[in-house]
This record gives structure tokens, sequence and C-alpha cells, in this order.
């Protein structure tokens, strides 16, 4: 990978990351003002879900971030890179799950079920994001089994020679 791709990732990354803070700090509260007509409950789950969802992204941001050092580094291939991969399908998987839920605290309300359904949608979108990064993280470890194959097989035949 590039360095410019790298660094624009990390603008897009830094952009998100500052985004996210906005929505937090400023969003939110004004939401919560905006919902003091509706049920506690709801007002209550939707912000709680808000707040969550964001820190979600979040958490992914900051993997995808500590990654992209890693590959600038070169040191992608090593299987302290599993942890971070981890965390991002946990994040994706809990997002899929903040949908759903977001979802079903609509399903009650005076909103139109086409709505709930596509947000029931975009749940199973992510749920499939996550598998997919279950996929790559599979890839990931065939790429370091394959390294460190080679490394060893470098390594004997510099001894034979």
């Amino acid at each position: 990978m590039g360095k410019t791709t790298i660094l624009l990732l990390r603008v897009v990354i830094a952009l998100a990351l500052a985004g996210s803070l906005v929505v937090q700090t400023v969003i939110v509260p004004l939401l919560w003002i905006d919902l003091d007509q509706a049920p506690t409950w709801f007002r209550v789950s939707f912000v709680v879900i808000a707040v969550l969802g964001v820190a979600t992204m979040q958490v992914f941001a900051v993997c995808v971030w500590m990654l992209l050092t890693k590959v600038r580094r070169g040191s992608i291939f090593q299987t302290s890179s599993f942890r971070y991969v981890d965390v991002i399908i946990g994040a994706i998987a809990a997002a899929a799950l903040l949908a759903f839920a977001f979802a079903a605290i609509l399903a009650p309300t005076r909103v139109a079920p086409g709505i709930v359904g596509l947000v029931c949608g975009g749940s199973l979108v992510l749920g499939g994001m996550a598998l997919l990064v279950v996929v790559m993280k599979m890839l990931l470890r065939q790429a370091i089994d394959r390294e460190t194959e080679a490394r060893t097989l470098r390594d004997e035949l510099g001894e034979v020679i």
C-alpha cells in the first residue's frame, strides 16, 4: 500500500473521528432535547443506541488506524494484527446488533413499517460485513503462515548455500 493511500485513509479516519466527537457532544444532546415529547423509554433507548453506535465507529476507526501503522512499518503480517481485526469484527457485530435494537424500538411507534424494514436490512448488511472481515482475517492468517513458511525456507536455503 502506497504512502499516499495510507495518508488519505488517515485523513478520512481523522475527519470521521472529529465528526463523531461533534455528534457525541453537540448532536446527541440536541437530539435529547428534540425528543422531549417522546416517551421516556424511547428517548433513552434512542440516545443510548446513537451514542453506542458512534462509539462502535470510533473503535473501528482506531483499529484501522493501528493496522495502517502496521502496514506502513511492514509488520502487518504478524499475529499481533489479529487483535485489531478481532476488535473490528466485534465493533461491526455490535453495530449490527445496535441497528437491530434501533429497529425494535422503532417498531411500536408510528414510524412507517418500511423504515423499520430498512433499518433491519441495514442490520443484516452490517452482520454480513462482520462475516466478510472474518473471511479477511482467515486470509491474513494464511498470508502470515505463508510468510513464516517462506522465511523458514529462505533460512534453510541460506544454511545449505
